[in-house]
């Protein structure tokens, strides 16, 4: 099973470790596409900051981050695993995992990035500012741009099993699984029970709980159907939505 996750925009610091390696990233074939975005946003943020600023959509509290980007090829880095932060990521809580999970999340977890692609949470890197909706001066939109190097590494990654997909629709705007990948491509949506409204906040958290309980369960369902049954077996409340491989997580409490 291959998880696919939006990154988080707050991030923990890089702290003091050996900086980034690009080619030591996992999917070595997204390099190319990788060192387009770092270089321009290296460059971007250290010619102009209030430009950098405007093109990153950061308000003025957060000025901080265009000089962080600027220190991306020296800074620390440290598993992407320790770097996202957040509801889903705190829900998820990599740290608290056992081995045997903290083992099937190195080989199944994937991270969205629209500045690196993806990565494994693993993968070492330094903390950044760089979403997904961004709109380079050269490279244009983020989420264009990686179409191209996802279209021919994504399916490789993904295997043989299942593709769960928790992105945001940013992130799912860089791949889109197709043909028979898509079949076996599963998405979920957390309703609240009563109201059978979307949650929102708390639609993180939940998602976070179901790949952390999918992890210690060591499940591997092979289709959308197979992960209903996993998650119900799991005590969750699962409906089919009607829609191929969309799956609706009731909750009774919205937390």
């Amino acid at each position: 099973m291959l998880v696919l996750l939006p990154p988080s925009e707050g991030k923990a610091s890089s702290g003091r470790g050996a900086p980034l390696k690009p080619e030591s990233l996992s999917l070595p074939g997204l390099a190319q596409a990788r060192a387009a975005v770092l270089d321009e946003l290296v460059e971007l943020c250290a010619a102009d900051e209030e430009k950098a600023r405007e093109v990153l959509g950061l308000s003025e509290g957060l000025r901080g981050e265009v000089a962080k980007n600027t220190e991306l090829r020296t800074a620390g880095a440290r598993p992407a695993g320790e770097i996202y932060t957040g509801v889903l990521y705190d829900a998820l809580g990599l740290a608290t995992l056992d081995a045997a999970a903290r083992k099937r999340a190195a080989g199944s977890l994937l991270v969205f990035s629209g500045l690196w692609g993806a990565v494994r949470v693993t993968d070492r890197i330094p903390s950044y500012r760089c979403s997904m909706g961004v709109k380079l001066p050269g490279l244009g939109a983020l989420g264009a741009h990686w179409r191209g190097a996802m279209a021919s590494v994504m399916p490789e990654a993904a295997g043989e099993g299942l593709v769960l997909d928790l992105r945001s629709s940013a992130y799912a705007s860089a791949w889109k699984p197709k043909g028979e990948l898509a079949a076996r491509t599963a998405t979920v949506r957390v309703l609240h029970a009563p109201t059978r409204k979307v949650v929102s906040h708390f639609n993180k958290a939940t998602k976070g709980r179901i790949v952390r309980s999918l992890l210690e369960a060591g499940a591997a369902p092979g289709a959308p159907a197979e992960l209903a049954e996993a998650l119900r077996d799991l005590g969750y409340v699962v409906e089919e939505s009607g829609k191929p491989g969309a799956l609706d997580v009731l909750v009774d409490e919205i937390h």
